[in-house]
């Protein structure tokens, strides 16, 4: 699989290192419940289809990017830096 990074180009995915969904909400700080939290830390969706997923481009510019990845083919819709959400961005 290839990531076009926007930074760097198309390079392999070797490069990067994937985090997981771009779009989770981590439970609100200290009001949030003990089952709240380890839903947040430990259960994960498992999409099949189209997916918003965080990889960090660790082998090149340092990124964070949100890749927008087809789980059945892998197939990439889309490749966008982290820092250009408007809320939540990964630095």
């Amino acid at each position: 699989m290839r990531i076009t990074c926007p930074h760097c180009g198309a390079r392999d995915a070797q490069e990067f290192t994937y985090l997981g969904a771009a779009d989770l909400k981590r439970p609100d700080g200290m009001t949030a419940t003990e089952a709240a939290m380890t839903d947040y830390v430990y259960q994960r969706e498992n999409p099949a289809g189209t997916h918003r997923e965080l990889w960090y481009h660790g082998a090149g510019c340092h990124a964070w990017l949100i890749v927008t990845r087809d789980t059945r083919t892998h197939a990439i819709a889309a490749v966008e830096a982290a820092k250009s959400r408007k809320t939540g961005a990964a630095a």
